[in-house]
């Protein structure tokens, strides 16, 4: 009775919050200025599944100071690769000066000499949008590995490869602002796919323009604005296991003033025995303009997740018993609760020449997580930033400078008590209160020596302090303090070999500073953790054309004192963080994109082949224990292809694979393997860009058992705990409409 009582508040909220939309903004309210012109669709790895109109502001005349209208008279634009169709957007067409466009951000994106990628909403949207895999798993070098449900583990180039839970060495962020803690950890269930426009990838070191200097760069969430998104839209999706979900959206603007306000509502009863979830999202922003040059955003950001923890099990019962959960963890109830609300304001400005953000957030999260111990713990996280760009002529060349400040800290105020079973907090453990704080400057400087080749330099400097206080005495003092302060340097070159493609090459650093974990200053000697620094050689190139897109890159990363995450049998979910002393990754990540059987059954159908191809070789290097062994929980090879079908109406349909041919190892010792697997997949749908759309997509349709991701330990053996096994087969359908 409470599940239904739960479910059904749940349900009249989202349509209470429906209804109050309409209200508030009206159809008259929400039309007014809004001129439906369609915009034609943009790509990345490929082209989008079908085009969207986008609902635009009425274009104010570009001022005679504005930045683009000055470049274009100067000649000092350089080429950048272009829409696939359709004429340039007007400067300001969008209204927006805080949230570029699609289209902006594709072009200020490829400014970077080195592996990024933009994916827009039109790639990720009709899909169920459950989790990060949905919306970035066509990525290449982004790899996803699920757990279970929503959660997974998320790394590029091997950042935080060997977590058992949570995430690190990636810098998530949400309109270029923060949304991990303050200490590096991140979780998954904050993100909402059905909220962006369009996210950022920013691999490695090429992450430099916010700031971030991790292994594994930086993943921007875009959302939209009231001036370039649907008056309204609402969906609804489900699904095999239990699945459904309902998201509703508003935006619109009045004079200087615009809105945008979507929230969602998810419910799974999961694959494994354990493993329910539900959660519900609510994401707004809200700006104002003071002048064509001169705008501030507000943003709310808020989550309710509840999840239960199937736990990991050994191969044998991944491969056999797949829906089983681990009994421990069901004896023990064991559970992720979040409850997170974030607020956060940017604004810009624009003087001539110089376009100057600034803006500062604050973030609480209070977090209950029976495990083996119960977890409750409050994070208050706040900071804030600036960045300033400067483009102009100098000497007659094009010159681009990007330099910022960034301020993170937080504290964790943490109490563990001992589950003594069925979620019941016993006896008191642990009590920490940790305290992190970031400071970072950095800069970046391209400099166009030839009109379409840019040498381009930069360096970040990062004060990092982690200082945790014991509260709890009774078996010792595990205070401890640390400051770190890592510089990385940067250069590289971009050379935009004509309008439709581009070479790049950079050398740069990167550093990591430990986050906290249960065991990090488990004695006062542990505080000798170090931070992870590495140096990257990275070259590449990518372009779009009509019929043929790719981006390529391959790159070696040199690490010293790679932060690992080691679990121990006797503390199954819990890790230690350890240095290794030398360790390589070097890989390529590859996608293509090609138009063939053209005009087949219809004036303008054609049959696109799309692939994605990860290359992973990440080793020890010369280890006194471990040699030149394999690092752990990391495939060599990863591919996702497919062969889709698309017709000029919005009709859509084709198989797709995704395949791992070669094992990989769950240990440093290199004992236990992961075997090889391959799924297949079917979607079909139809989508005009407005009005009513839908999809049905299938998965896993042979019902192959594989594991999809394991915790690394040491040295295993076949009674080891580690695996979670993947999800049988599956079907999802969805229906959307936007007006």
């Amino acid at each position: 009775m409470s599940l239904i009582l739960s479910s059904t508040h749940r349900a009249l909220l989202t349509s209470a919050a429906t209804i109050a939309f309409i209200a508030l903004s009206g159809p008259q309210g929400l039309a007014q200025n809004r001129p439906n012109n369609p915009l034609p669709p943009v790509t990345v790895q490929a082209p989008d599944q079908a085009s969207r109109p986008v609902a635009r502001s009425k274009p104010r005349p570009a001022s005679t100071g504005s930045r683009a209208v000055r470049a274009a008279r100067s000649g000092a634009v350089s080429p950048q690769i272009p829409a696939a169709a359709g004429p340039p957007q007007a400067a300001g067409a969008a209204g927006s000066l805080t949230v570029p466009t699609t289209e902006q951000a594709r072009q200020d994106i490829q400014r970077t000499p080195g592996a990024v990628a933009l994916v827009p909403d039109t790639e990720f949207k009709n899909t169920p949008a459950n989790t990060i895999k949905d919306a970035l798993g066509w990525v290449p070098g982004v790899l996803i590995q699920q757990r279970w449900g929503p959660d997974a583990r998320i790394s590029i180039r091997g950042s935080g490869l060997s977590r058992a839970y949570g995430n690190r060495g990636i810098n998530p962020l949400m309109d270029g602002m923060p949304i991990s803690t303050a200490d590096g950890l991140f979780d998954l269930f904050e993100i909402d796919p059905t909220a962006y426009r369009y996210i950022e990838v920013y691999k490695g070191a090429n992450a430099l323009r916010y700031g971030a200097n991790s292994l594994g760069g930086a993943i921007n969430f875009v959302m939209p604005t009231g001036r370039n998104s649907p008056e309204f839209e609402a969906r609804v999706d489900g699904g095999s296991f239990g699945y459904l979900k309902s998201a509703t959206s508003v935006g619109g603007f009045a004079g200087p003033f615009d809105w945008y306000m979507t929230m969602s509502a998810q419910r799974e009863d999961g694959y494994r025995e354990h493993s329910k979830t539900d959660a519900e999202r609510l994401n707004a922003n809200f700006g104002y303009q003071f002048s064509p040059d001169a705008e501030t955003r507000f943003y709310l950001n808020a989550g309710r997740w509840r999840s239960e923890i199937p736990g990991e099990v050994t191969k044998d019962a991944a491969l056999t018993t797949p829906r089983a959960a681990n009994p421990v963890w069901v004896q023990q109830d064991q559970q992720r609760n979040i409850d997170s609300v974030r607020v956060a304001n940017k604004t810009t400005l624009r003087f001539e020449e110089t376009t100057v953000y600034f803006g500062a957030f604050v973030l609480e999260r209070h977090v209950m997580h029976p495990i083996y111990q119960w977890l409750d713990f409050h994070v208050h996280d706040y900071g804030g930033f600036a960045r300033a760009t400067d483009d102009r002529l100098i000497g007659g060349f094009r010159n681009r400078l990007v330099t910022g400040v960034n301020i993170q800290n937080g504290t964790i105020d943490i109490n563990q008590y001992w589950n003594v079973g069925a979620a019941t907090k016993g006896p008191l453990a642990a009590s920490y209160l940790w305290k992190s704080q970031n400071l970072s400057a950095y800069g970046e400087n391209s400099f166009f020596f030839l009109p379409n080749v840019a040498l381009v330099a930069g360096a970040q400097f990062l004060h990092a302090v982690r200082d945790q206080q014991d509260r709890y005495l009774a078996n010792g003092d595990q205070s401890g303090r640390r400051a770190y302060n890592p510089f990385s340097p940067k250069i590289g070159l971009l050379w935009d070999v004509d309008p439709t493609w581009q070479v790049y090459g950079n050398i740069s650093r990167s550093a990591e500073v430990p986050t906290y974990d249960v065991t990090t200053f488990a004695s006062p000697a542990s505080t000798d953790i170090n931070a992870q620094t590495a140096t990257t050689y990275e070259i590449g190139t990518r372009g779009r054309r009509p019929d043929l897109t790719w981006d390529v890159s391959l790159y070696r990363a040199d690490i010293r004192n790679e932060l690992q995450c080691l679990t121990s049998p006797s503390t199954p979910g819990a890790c230690t963080i350890r240095n290794a002393d030398r360790t390589v990754h070097q890989g390529v990540e590859a996608g293509l994109g090609v138009a063939f059987l053209k005009s087949t059954f219809a004036q303008e159908d054609r049959v696109w082949f799309n692939v994605a191809y990860t290359y992973s070789d990440f080793r020890f290097d010369g280890d006194r224990t471990w040699g030149n062994n394999q690092l752990p929980a990391v495939p060599a090879h990863w591919v996702r292809a497919e062969v889709m079908y698309k017709h000029a109406n919005g009709f859509y349909a084709g198989p797709n694979v995704e395949w791992m041919p070669q094992a990989f190892f769950a240990d440093n010792a290199n004992t236990l393997t992961v075997d090889p697997y391959a799924l297949l997949n079917f979607k079909l749908g139809y989508d005009r860009g407005t009005g009513w759309s839908g999809y049905i997509e299938g998965r896993n349709l042979l019902d192959k058992r594989y594991i999809s991701t394991t915790i690394a330990v040491e040295t295993a053996t076949a009674a080891s705990a580690l695996f979670n096994p993947g999800m049988g087969r599956a079907v999802y359908a969805g229906l959307r409409t936007r007006w």
